[in-house]
């Protein structure tokens, strides 16, 4: 099991990428958007604590994955399973600016937390193929419950594997991980496997991340 714990500089996080997922493709938002923006993540940069972890196994779980992740995982000599999070302090963040009951710094925190736990992911990933590359292997993108045909309520079968060392994660009986601002799931290890562009065409998931990050 790998467990790294992180800090806000080290997700290499652009005002363009929260923009982004805020609604501002093409367009950057108003000065004062942009301000209220920078003072969250000025704040949030001194005390965020984000975690991943994960581990290997040799032989697919018995997950009802669905065919298009079967088919990205094809040719796989091993799989990781992780968790990665905003963190609990982040969580407590947004739950008191709902408190406060600004809706613009809720929204802008709400998307700043979106970009961190996907940041967090990509570093994971970094973590992963650094593990592997004595091996001479590649890995496959990753893919969570909730997203390409896997249900989310497979949450409940891959949580136990980690054997309570899921970074301070935890489920709620509808499958609804606690922080909210996490991601989880299977990435696929071996020679011949590869990072591929995220192949929206095969998945009719409109509100996907990876689709919207795509337009």
């Amino acid at each position: 099991m790998t467990i790294k714990t992180l800090a806000y500089n080290q997700l290499s996080i652009s005002e363009k990428d929260v923009y982004e997922v805020m609604g501002y493709h093409d367009t950057w938002p108003d000065e004062t958007t942009q301000q209220e923006t920078q003072a969250i993540i000025d704040d949030v940069r001194r005390w965020l604590r984000p975690q991943f972890c994960f581990f290997v196994c040799q032989k697919l779980p018995a997950f009802d994955i669905g065919r298009i992740i079967e088919r990205q995982l094809k040719g796989s000599e091993a799989y990781t399973l992780f968790i990665c999070t905003s963190g609990v302090e982040f969580e407590a963040y947004q739950q008191r600016l709902k408190q406060e009951g600004d809706m613009v710094r809720v929204f802008i925190a709400d998307s700043l937390g979106s970009v961190i736990a996907e940041k967090c992911a990509d570093q994971m990933e970094i973590a992963v193929q650094q593990s592997i590359d004595k091996l001479g292997w590649h890995h496959t993108n990753r893919f969570s419950p909730g997203y390409c045909g896997w249900h989310v309520s497979q949450q409940q079968l891959l949580f136990p594997l980690f054997e309570g060392h899921t970074c301070g994660v935890r489920l709620t009986d509808s499958s609804l991980m606690l922080p909210i601002k996490s991601v989880s799931g299977i990435i696929g290890l071996g020679k011949e496997v590869r990072h591929l562009d995220y192949t929206c065409g095969l998945c009719n998931f409109e509100k996907c991340y990876k689709r919207h990050k795509k337009q």
